[in-house]
């Protein structure tokens, strides 16, 4: 289980089956079984489950038609918080339009597009009142794999972050870079080969 500050935001286990190493975020929903049966309807393949987990709840692991992978979980309690470190998730994708579609139906997410100017549109996924879901970003024309779900972490200094991440043996896929009103952000890759992001708000703290 992975902990901060007491506080338990996640955890490591060994892939299954060949998957590669990778994050999987879990979204949390009332009825896992109910939110399976949509995602095999708007196209989308079952991984695993549903099953129940003892004192942790029920969950399932979905794959959306170009890849992207997440897990619909409903908590045995109270969903734990990730304020702080886990703070956004963002798919890349080679089907942002059918990305938009599949989950808006399975999840019930609505959408809203920005223009980033030379980065292209931007997607966010919101979820209600709440704060938004996440983000979908389309990617270049012929960057190589699949979907990508990646997950970003906070961080007090992205550069710092990075150098540490890089001297442990992961590589900088995108250096830390700044985005105008936004922050500072990086994506790497662990040893395992696992990608997440790192991020930085304007004002310098995590």
């Amino acid at each position: 289980m992975i902990k901060a500050h007491d506080t338990t935001h996640g955890g490591f286990r060994t892939a299954e089956g060949g998957a590669p190493p990778n994050w999987n975020g879990s979204v949390f929903v009332e009825d896992v079984d109910d939110t399976v049966l949509r995602a095999e309807g708007a196209g989308g393949a079952v991984m695993f489950g549903p099953v129940d987990i003892p004192e942790i709840g029920r969950v399932a692991v979905v794959a959306d038609p170009q890849g992207g992978v997440t897990a619909p979980f409903r908590p045995a309690g109270d969903p734990p918080s990730s304020s702080g470190v886990f703070l956004w998730d963002e798919l890349m994708t080679d089907d942002a339009e059918g990305a938009k579609r599949f989950y808006t139906e399975v999840f019930g997410w609505t959408t809203e597009d920005m223009d980033m100017g030379e980065m292209g549109t931007y997607t966010l996924l919101k979820r209600g009142s709440d704060p938004d879901a996440g983000g979908i970003l389309q990617k270049p024309p012929g960057a190589l794999g699949g979907a990508l779900w990646i997950p970003y972490l906070a961080a007090e200094d992205v550069d710092a972050s990075a150098a540490k991440a890089k001297e442990l043996g992961g590589t900088a896929i995108m250096e830390p870079y700044d985005v105008p009103t936004v922050g500072r952000m990086a994506v790497v890759v662990d040893p395992t080969g696992a990608t997440f992001g790192l991020f930085q708000t304007s004002g310098g703290t995590g």
